[in-house]
């Protein structure tokens, strides 16, 4: 079913490169989600394309291992890249780059077959795409350390352990989840080879892999074969990969064993402090926070999907005002790449693309857990700097204010409206249960609520925009339109 006429098909012998991979690997994979099969394998299928490595990727499965056996193992571990261009056409495209795909449970034939791979000297890297949450005490870190201590005492060799997740500071973050469940092991010489022949690049990545669209279904040869699947754990995913066409993976070369060509197929190498400038250009001004806007706001205001909301001219405008005039000014240029070209790649190619399903409701998802990032970051640049002011910020504190108003649960219509997954949801709820739709006085009761360092990365009100959050909240409480009619007022 992967022959489909005018995709582009692997140009390596698949067979062969799985049974190199077997016998001597070199990277292994955890979290085996559509960035991964659709970004990151297919930059190994261009390496084996070109004839640059011989090797393909082992995946690994901690938290949903149902898509191993619904998804990889029946079609052999391939994978359809859907490319949805602005302009209506598609890309195709095959790989095979995938050699393995795995269970990483305790226990099991599985994670027998993985600690035989960790176990090997000439193994390179271990990247990881398993969300933030990943990272916390639980399945993933205690599985991943396990084999790190397989890996200690057959050979003790050295590895790079490489986060690709979209969040701050990543490899920092893996580096303390893997210590800390490490230390269970009481083994000063096991923490010292962690500490000391291992290494935790930092990465910045970016490209938008949405959930499988229907229309895209419909498009392939025989439907019915690439119907998506919804896993026990409410994973939504399909034989395929829908995705926008613009990439970007940005990594610190740090690779005590080596690692593949990844350069050659369009990856970043550079130090860390590059990696951070490329990081914090597009999570704190140039993508993220706008996502984050147009996920409040269009939940609020009844859209369904990203370039919809591009479609309205007040949310236009919002994302306009919070990229170019507020978030770039933050910003300490890459060097690599230049902050203002990328930020009209979004605005004018990205978030406009009517052909990619990406939805504000899926992007809404554990909003508090990204704010101190994406807004908290340039509010504190903006107190800091001297050239800067908090009191100049329009756009920021009107998207705080926002999400206040959108996790009450009612749209601009005064209509109850699902609020999507959040892991602080309960005691966001409790921090601004004086809040009631229809009485703008009751802003007030969320000054704490917009003190809240934790959620906000500071307290708001040391740095101006508190008595801003709570006016504009105010604003939006006042009854049915009243989000609208504070955007256009604000914005005007």
């Amino acid at each position: 079913m992967f022959h489909i006429p005018g995709a582009a098909q692997p140009l390596y012998d698949a067979a062969a490169v799985r049974e190199a991979t077997a016998k001597a690997p070199i990277w292994v994979h955890f979290g085996a989600g559509n960035i991964f099969r659709g970004y990151i394998s297919f930059l190994q299928n261009d390496l084996l394309n070109r004839g640059l490595s011989g090797k393909g990727i082992i995946a690994a499965e901690t938290f949903d291992t149902e898509i191993i056996e619904r998804i990889y193992r029946p079609h052999g571990n391939r994978v359809l890249l859907v490319t949805l261009n602005p302009d209506g056409t598609t890309g195709l495209a095959v790989s095979s780059a995938v050699t393995e795909a795995l269970s990483a449970v305790p226990g099991t034939e599985d994670f027998s077959r993985l600690e035989e791979v960790f176990s090997a000297p000439g193994l390179q890297m271990v990247s990881f795409t398993v969300t933030e949450k990943g990272y916390r005490p639980g399945a993933a870190m205690e599985a991943l350390t396990a084999l790190m201590m397989r890996r200690y005492r057959s050979c003790a060799a050295p590895l790079a352990l490489c986060s690709m997740d979209n969040c701050s500071r990543n490899g920092e973050l893996l580096r303390s989840a893997v210590l800390d469940a490490a230390n269970a092991y009481g083994d000063s010489g096991f923490i010292g080879y962690l500490s000391e022949r291992v290494s935790y690049p930092w990465s910045m990545i970016d490209k938008i892999t949405p959930a499988p669209s229907a229309a895209v279904v419909e498009s392939l040869p025989n439907p019915a074969d690439w119907s998506p699947v919804r896993t026990a754990k409410g994973t939504f995913i399909a034989p395929f990969v829908n995705a926008e066409a613009p990439q970007y993976l940005v990594i610190e070369d740090d690779f005590p064993n080596g690692r593949p060509p990844l350069e050659k197929a369009g990856v970043y190498f550079t130090d860390r402090d590059t990696v951070c400038k490329a990081e914090r250009m597009k999570v704190t001004a140039c993508l993220n926070p706008l996502h984050t806007a147009l996920a409040v706001f269009g939940c609020l205001l009844g859209k369904t999907g990203i370039a919809e909301c591009m479609r309205d001219g007040d949310l236009a405008a919002l994302v306009r005002r919070l990229g170019y005039d507020e978030g770039l000014n933050a910003v300490e240029h890459p060097g690599i790449f230049e902050p203002r070209a990328f930020l009209d790649e979004v605005v004018t190619k990205r978030l406009v693309n009517p052909f990619l399903p990406d939805t504000p409701q899926r992007i809404a998802t554990d909003t508090s857990q990204k704010i101190p990032f994406r807004f908290g970051e340039t509010v504190k640049t903006y107190a800091e700097r001297p050239d800067l002011s908090p009191e100049t910020l329009v756009a920021i504190p009107l998207v705080l204010a926002g999400w206040a108003r959108y996790l009450l649960g009612l749209d601009d219509g005064g209509n109850e409206m699902a609020v999507s997954p959040d892991p602080l949801l309960p005691e966001l709820r409790e921090a601004l249960s004086g809040v009631a739709f229809g009485h703008a006085e009751t802003a007030a009761n969320a000054e704490a609520f917009f003190k809240n360092t934790r959620l906000f990365g500071c307290d708001l009100f040391t740095t101006g925009l508190g008595g801003k959050c709570v006016n504009l909240l105010g604003g939006m409480l006042k009854g049915r339109g009243a989000v609208r009619e504070t955007l256009r007022g604000v914005l005007a």
